[in-house]
């Protein structure tokens, strides 16, 4: 079982991507634990529920253990959680490959913030982006949705 997420993360320029989208889902998380050398998500995707430990990494890989749990027990687990939560619309969009680029579309607090990730086989894979698809933000620590769940987008300055 390999353990390690490769993501790149990418603001998106325009909302074409609801046209090319093959699913969307609906998903709701918080955090248990989120200190900077790792986070215990919370998470409830459509009616499923997800337990998920994730370490620091380097930026574009780190590792990542994730387990389904019942969703009313992500319920009561997101009781537990530490203040904010997240909510959003998860958009999948086929790209090159067996590759899909995963659009989030923030809710609440976090209202106007999309950004994309795309999850890879390797670090160095070679990846053609859409041209919807702009600015790359993986590693700065503010699109990382415990950072986010801690400091909503409507309070951001820049």
């Amino acid at each position: 079982m390999n353990n390690i997420e490769i993501e790149r993360k990418y603001l998106v320029n325009s909302d074409i991507y609801l046209q090319l989208a093959t699913e969307h889902h609906e998903l709701c998380q918080g955090y248990l634990c989120a200190d900077g050398k790792r986070t215990v998500r919370v998470r409830i995707k459509d009616d499923q529920g997800f337990l998920t430990i994730k370490g620091k990494g380097n930026g574009i890989s780190r590792f990542e253990w994730e387990h389904p749990i019942p969703a009313d027990d992500a319920r009561q687990l997101l009781q537990l959680c530490l203040p904010g939560q997240v909510s959003k619309t998860r958009y999948i969009v086929p790209l090159q490959d067996t590759l899909k680029v995963e659009v989030d579309v923030f809710h609440g607090d976090n209202q106007g913030l999309v950004f994309a990730e795309v999850e890879l086989p390797s670090e160095d894979y070679p990846l053609t982006l859409p041209e919807w698809l702009g600015k790359e933000v993986t590693g700065d620590p503010r699109y990382y949705n415990s950072y986010i769940a801690a400091h909503p987008f409507n309070i951001w300055n820049d």
